[in-house]
């Protein structure tokens, strides 16, 4: 049965793609975005996989940075979200996922059957990653 309601603010979480070339402003980009959508600095976290590119924006601002060294399971950067949440950032930026999705190909490139079925072993853990 469908019912008339009055509105509310709800809290809404955006996932958002930066795609482009290197050196073509993404995380430069993405920081923008990211104090626009906060408007505190120190409410930004950026999870850096990409050897520290994160404090080349230092300059805007004093956002937090965490970094990814040689680990790039989907687990791992759920565990590096999570470290963000608890400290209780409003807007996470992953700089990147390329070297997940790379550790992913090559953990289904060292299954061993068939390798259209072994997607089922790969699928979940990237979705859970999507959904963190």
């Amino acid at each position: 049965m469908m019912q008339l309601r009055v509105s509310s603010k709800k809290q809404a979480k955006i996932k958002l793609a930066l795609q482009g070339c290197a050196g073509s402003g993404k995380t430069y980009s993405a920081s923008l975005l990211a104090y626009g959508l906060s408007g505190d600095w120190s409410k930004i976290a950026i999870i850096d996989s990409e050897n520290g590119s994160a404090d080349l924006y230092a300059h805007l601002g004093t956002y937090n940075v965490l970094s990814l060294q040689d680990n790039f399971t989907p687990e791992t950067y759920m565990e590096a979200i999570e470290i963000c949440e608890t400290a209780g950032m409003e807007v996470i930026i992953i700089d990147s996922i390329s070297q997940c999705w790379d550790n992913l190909l090559e953990y289904h490139a060292g299954l061993q059957g068939n390798s259209f079925t072994n997607w089922q072993k790969v699928t979940p853990r990237i979705n859970a990653f999507m959904q963190k």
